[in-house]
Formats: C-alpha cells, sequence, structure tokens
C-alpha cells in the first residue's frame, strides 16, 4: 500500500522555470524539494515556431527518453547515439561546439493554446555539454540542466507532470 500512496505522490510533483534569474524549482504541492541552475534559450521566450525561444507558460511532460543510460550519453533524433560525452581532452566530441543533447530527455508538450505547438517543435529538458553556461541563456529553445542534475529530474517527473516557463 506504501508503494501505491509513493507513487500517486509523485505525481503531484511540477517544475517551475524562472527564466529571469535561469533556475528551475523542483515543487510538490507548494513545497520547494530543489532549486536548479538551469539555461533557457538565449533568443529569449516565445511560443512561436521556428523562433528558437523557449515557449512559456504551462506545459507537461510527454515522454521520457535514456532511463538508465550513463551520465555523457549522446541523445540525436531522440535515440541514444552510443556516443559518451566527457570533457577529456582525448574524448574525440569533448571540444565539441555542438549543443549535444546528453544523459536524459524530457520531450515536452503545451498545456495551453498559446503553447500548443511546443511538442512538434521538439523541446526538452535535458543535459548539456555546455554546463559552464548554466545560469544565463543559452540553449536553442530547450531547458538545459548539468548532466547529474537532469537524473534527478528525469527520476522525479513522470510524463503528466507539469512544467511551468515563467
Amino acid at each position: 500500500m506504501e508503494n501505491i500512496k509513493s507513487a500517486n505522490k509523485a505525481s503531484f510533483k511540477k517544475l517551475v522555470v524562472n527564466s529571469n534569474d535561469q533556475t528551475a524549482e523542483l515543487r510538490e504541492g507548494n513545497e520547494i524539494l530543489k532549486k536548479y541552475s538551469i539555461s533557457t534559450a538565449t533568443n529569449g521566450l516565445s511560443c512561436q515556431e521556428n523562433s528558437f525561444c523557449t515557449p512559456i507558460g504551462k506545459l507537461r511532460v510527454a515522454s521520457k527518453i535514456g532511463e538508465g543510460l550513463p551520465l555523457g550519453s549522446v541523445i540525436r533524433s531522440r535515440v541514444p547515439s552510443g556516443e559518451l560525452w566527457s570533457p577529456d581532452p582525448n574524448n574525440p566530441i569533448s571540444k565539441s561546439n555542438e549543443d549535444l543533447v546528453l544523459t536524459r530527455l524530457l520531450w515536452l508538450e503545451g498545456a495551453e493554446e498559446k503553447n500548443s505547438n511546443t511538442f512538434k517543435r521538439y523541446v526538452y529538458l535535458h543535459g548539456t555539454n555546455q554546463e559552464h553556461l548554466l545560469g544565463k541563456p543559452a540553449s536553442h529553445g530547450c531547458i538545459r540542466f548539468s548532466n547529474k542534475d537532469i537524473v534527478e529530474i528525469f527520476d522525479a517527473l513522470q510524463a503528466g507532470n507539469e512544467v511551468e516557463v515563467i
């Protein structure tokens, strides 16, 4: 019975992304469980297609990809590529300027009319190879986390949980 209560309790978690201070708060009800440093889009906030902006408003986790992958696993077109990013200079992709999607991916969908195109815009919560840019806008529209933090978010949120971008 306790496992059922725990599972039901987890479904009330939500993530609130504050674009002004580039943080995200994992919440359960009114309680802030943890605060994370993140990066939203360099181009700012907008729900416009092809804007490379982070959508605003109430969103939901539509899909989760990458369960069990090691930290730094590269995910290309929502499929693990088998590559493993690390800052080691001997790693062939360590110096990549590419905006890599690493470790875990939570694909978002809009929950409001204004952001209803979010899913087809391929907007994700994901780990990044550019952790040094966390704390300032730096993405192409997604919401970036450290690779360690995206594992926590992945484990805390389920499909259907709310993600609000303000």
